[in-house]
């Protein structure tokens, strides 16, 4: 039986969840205790009043770092325990610290599971919402628009054509929320929508998606990113959104006939996906779970697909029939290739262009694998508020080579590595371990400094998966242009990129392991970890372990020899 009832504004409510499980903490509530509802549920069926509030020296709550993201994904879950787990989780937290890293646990592995079903749905709403336009005139949807043309038929006629829709539904469903009203006392053409300039004038571009989950909200801001220009409305059986140019707006949820069902655009969606389609790559059960039936009727490009399947085994004997197309007779120049690495002209056509060959100059061949990195168009989107690539330093065939995560504060704007308190630390040992600093060259494994900014202070992020994996090429070449005796990965960042997958550094620590192109490596911890450690004289031991782990790297490069 509960004793308590806590009552959420909406469904998502992350905050508000947030601030009463703090609370229910604070004040000692168990979890079973307590009934957890969204405003317009039915009330629990043994009632239930509003939970005590915390003792003012009450501590606050604490949680890892992984957990608030967690949280907020399981919030927009459709599941209605969603929000009973996550209090039970942060209850167990408090006594728990590393309850999120056991994954057998049936609580962490259901929110675990939850959070994936609702990532997968934002991904499916990304890539599976289509917005149809419909023509406003005076602050109300106008006739019908025009259908779209038919799309011939693998026989060149023309199917069926599509069948006009009325704007009737439409009218009435923007009006109920409150889209298409005009402010009070404006006149003709002054409203809220109006005031707006659209990209296409007089129009308004109309979606209809079904979430499995309450994503509407979260996912709303991708939406106003990607169509910034566009005035829009997306329509869910629980939830609207409208965007006006300025601000979005939330209203009721709709009906699918709320939503046009077509405009004069199907017909190039159409056209443009069975133009793409590869018969020859047809998978009918890969297809199927990327882009579920449930989809289908939303997409107007649906429609094909049932004919280019049953047309595939055909076009695919055509193909294979006509042969290979034959090459282009002239010389492709090779565009796509950094300038270092392509064919000088006084050299002969037979003989590979290698700049990392011994008689390569390497400081021109380091500043070639800057360029490159500055040239890229790709770069992440993080990389704008870095000041500066920091590249490596340090001579050509050392005895170790090491790597550490990415530049730091210091190294950001100094354009060097290993100059920031962790690098100065990393200097220390070195010269207690008896390895000369001439004989090591040091780098990262992202070359440039991911931070956020918080006030005047920047704060350092760790990188993510991905760009370990932008940045990995840049280091395989840098490897391989160095050519070390012994490569030392410092941490968890540096040890995944080089052998190219997520490993501990507790377990892989001290080890001399090979990577994929059989080069020796050897794994350590980074110099970072150690000054964040607070007990002075657990951070006198690790010290003292760094130091015995880099003596023990130049002694195994040695033996290398």
């Amino acid at each position: 039986m509960s004793g308590f009832c806590v009552t959420l504004a909406e469904p998502d409510d992350f905050e508000g969840w947030r601030a009463a499980a703090r609370g229910l903490v604070m004040a000692g509530v168990e979890p079973a205790e307590v009934a957890w509802r969204v405003e317009g549920d039915p009330l629990p069926l043994f009632g239930g009043g509003p939970p005590p509030g915390p003792p003012a020296d009450a501590p606050a709550p604490r949680v890892p770092r992984d957990f608030p993201e967690l949280a907020r994904l399981v919030c927009r879950h459709r599941d209605p325990e969603r929000f009973a787990l996550l209090h039970g989780l942060l209850h167990r937290l408090q006594a728990e610290r590393g309850l999120l890293e056991d994954a057998a646990d049936p609580a962490v592995a259901r929110a675990q599971a939850m959070a994936r079903a609702v990532r997968r749905d934002a991904h499916k709403m990304h890539a599976f919402l289509r917005f149809r336009e419909v023509r406003v005139e005076e602050g109300v949807p106008a006739a019908p628009l025009p259908p779209p043309p038919a799309v011939p038929d693998a026989s060149g006629a023309a199917g069926d054509p599509a069948v006009p829709h009325g704007a009737r539904s439409v009218a009435l469903a923007l009006r109920d929320m409150g889209v298409l009203e005009e402010e009070a006392g404006a006149g003709p053409g002054e409203g809220v929508v109006a005031s707006v300039p659209p990209a296409v004038p007089d129009s308004r571009f109309v979606a209809w998606f079904e979430p499995e989950h309450h994503i509407l909200r979260a996912e709303a801001g991708f939406f106003v990113r990607r169509f910034a220009s566009l005035r829009w409305s997306i329509l869910t059986p629980g939830l609207s959104a409208h965007w006006d140019g300025d601000a979005v707006r939330f209203g009721p949820g709709a009906r699918r006939a709320d939503a046009p069902a077509e405009d004069a655009a199907e017909g190039l969606w159409r056209a443009y996906f069975a133009a793409v389609f590869n018969p020859a790559r047809l998978k009918p059960d890969a297809m199927r779970a990327e882009m579920p039936k449930r989809y289908w009727r939303n997409l107007p490009e649906a429609r094909e697909i049932p004919r280019l399947m049953a047309e595939a085994p055909k076009r695919v004997a055509e193909m294979v029939a006509r042969g290979a197309t034959a090459p282009a007779g002239r010389r492709q120049r090779a565009v796509h290739l950094p300038a270092h690495l392509r064919q000088p002209p006084d050299v002969h056509p037979d003989m590979a262009a290698d700049p990392l060959h011994d008689t390569a100059d390497f400081a021109e061949a380091q500043a070639a694998l800057r360029r490159d990195l500055l040239a890229r168009n790709d770069l992440p989107p993080w990389v704008a508020n870095a000041t500066q690539p920091v590249m490596g330093e340090g001579p050509p065939n050392p005895l170790l080579m090491f790597i550490g995560e990415q530049p730091g504060d210091e190294e950001d704007i100094a354009g060097r590595p290993f100059v920031g308190p962790a690098g100065r630390l990393w200097n220390k040992a070195m010269e207690e371990a008896g390895v000369p600093r001439d004989e090591a060259y040091v780098t990262n494994a992202v070359k440039h400094f991911k931070f956020t900014p918080r006030g005047k202070r920047r704060l350092h992020q760790s990188p993510d998966a991905g760009d370990i994996a932008f940045y990995r090429p840049f280091l395989l070449r840098e490897i391989g242009l160095v050519r070390p005796r012994l490569v030392v990965t410092l941490g968890a960042t540096a040890l995944r990129a080089v052998s190219g997958r997520v490993m501990p550094v507790t377990k892989a620590r001290g080890s001399l392991l090979r990577d994929a192109e059989g080069r020796p490596f050897f794994p350590t911890v980074h110099p970072s970890y150690l000054l964040r450690i607070p007990d002075p004289e657990g951070k006198a031991r690790e010290y003292d372990r760094f130091v015995e782990d880099l003596g023990q790297a130049a002694a195994t490069a040695r033996g290398l020899g």
